[in-house]
């Protein structure tokens, strides 16, 4: 019988799971077409594979196991699985088609409400993910500032403009990776010797965990401002995350050009470039930047229909209260068995992350623990809560019972200094095997 949300005895049955694992091999590179939903990235002979629906918080594997779901198709799920408004909105459009000929009155509608709640979004295109815009953005000031150099600080994609500053830069060519500096996230001193005469931009996640220092973001725009190079934030994850005008609108710092994806459209894809009209008009003649898909009108329906429920139903208030509930007591519980010096959770109440001190043993090892023993008690995690709408009170107190239950079993294996014996399957690997600055 296939485990549910609860206490299981037993780890889950994944043998569908298995089945199509070994279908994809030598198919399909990594197994996914995204690294985080890839099985390197979940204990291996514990965790499922393959979800095959989901409604609301929840999510149901191909061998029918039940879990909670704090990943929440790795951010953009923002209002739930199958959210009923979202999914009327795309029936409706469906009924009328696609993908046109023309240019459809979605995306005038969409880009006017876009313009109404993000800070500086004086102009608006639309594409289909993350990478697509972010490398826009960079083409974009580019093209505006005469300049080719780039500062960065956060993960922008697989473009080799930023790609080619990982360990992951085969086939990227070293001229695109001499252009690009990363610098520190709230360290304002590690981004001034950066700034020359050739720096185009500076494009920054403006939160990921660690909030900013009371004027970092503005002390950044000031730098940019003086030396006559573009600010863009990459708002991924705090696009509608932190306030439905994503970090502009919660910091109060409104950048030159902004990015979002994820959370606009609850899981239709569909990115967003946005910001000064007279940055955006070069996209116009002067810098290509056109796509088939860009137009695509149920992700822009799904948009239209997230953008009102969030502004409506005030979406980010709900999620923070759960959010900070959830995060106060997983840190309230580790303190209480001793696990502060080792465990922590930390971030913003929509997005934390539980993170581990090497003192303790080795990160990777503790993380495969902790998510081995989640996913026997029917949670999905990741090392994250990617929290959404539909995640309710009862989610939240049935995940501090189980980091109750699973947490004291943590601090025996890191006494006993035997974390890696009380695994079941293989752990989970890192994404980047090592951090490099290019120089």
């Amino acid at each position: 019988m296939p485990n549910q949300v609860r206490s299981n005895i037993n780890y889950p049955s994944i043998s569908n799971s298995d089945l199509l694992h070994s279908r994809a091999e030598g198919l399909m590179p990594a197994f996914s077409q995204t690294l985080a939903k890839g099985p390197t990235q979940y204990v291996k002979g514990i965790a499922p594979k393959y979800l095959q629906r989901g409604k609301g918080a929840r999510v149901w594997d191909v061998d029918g196991n039940e879990f909670i779901d704090y990943n929440m198709g790795i951010g953009p799920v923002i209002l739930g699985y199958a959210y009923d408004r979202v999914d009327e909105a795309i029936k409706e459009q469906l009924s009328d088609g696609i993908s046109f000929s023309l240019t459809h009155p979605l995306e005038v509608e969409v880009s006017e409400l876009i313009r109404e709640v993000i800070p500086g979004a004086e102009s608006v295109r639309f594409s289909k993910t993350g990478a697509d815009v972010t490398s826009a953005a960079v083409r974009l000031a580019r093209a505006f500032t005469g300049r080719e150099k780039v500062l960065c600080c956060g993960y922008h994609g697989w473009h080799d403009w930023y790609i080619g500053t990982t360990p992951r830069d085969m086939g990227v060519p070293y001229h695109a990776k001499d252009l690009i500096r990363k610098f520190t996230y709230n360290d304002i001193d590690s981004i001034i010797p950066l700034m020359d005469s050739d720096v185009a931009c500076v494009i920054m996640e403006p939160m990921i965990f660690e909030y900013p220092n009371a004027d970092f973001l503005q002390r950044v725009k000031q730098l940019c401002e003086e030396n006559g190079t573009l600010l863009i934030f990459d708002e991924m994850w705090t696009g509608f995350r932190l306030s439905t005008g994503g970090a502009q609108a919660y910091f109060d710092v409104t950048a030159d050009l902004a990015t979002f994806s994820k959370a606009i459209a609850n899981g239709m894809p569909l990115s967003v470039l946005c910001g000064r009209q007279d940055v955006m008009e070069l996209l116009s003649d002067d810098v290509f930047f056109f796509t088939t898909f860009g137009g695509e009108a149920l992700s822009l329906a799904a948009a239209k229909a997230t953008i009102h429920e969030l502004r409506e139903k005030d979406v980010q208030l709900s999620i923070a209260a759960r959010g900070d509930k959830l995060v106060k007591g997983v840190n309230e519980i580790v303190r209480e068995l001793g696990l502060d010096p080792y465990i922590q959770c930390f971030g913003a109440p929509s997005r934390s992350i539980v993170t581990f001190d090497a003192s303790a043993g080795d990160p990777l090892l503790l993380k495969s623990l902790l998510q081995q023993e989640l996913i026997r008690c029917g949670i999905l995690w990741s090392g994250f809560h990617n929290l959404s709408y539909s995640h309710s009170e009862e989610d939240i107190n049935y995940t501090l019972d189980v980091y109750r239950e699973v947490l004291p079993l943590m601090k025996k294996a890191i006494l006993e200094g035997n974390v890696e014996a009380n695994l079941i399957g293989e752990p989970v690997q890192a994404v980047f095997r090592k951090t490099v600055e290019v120089k």
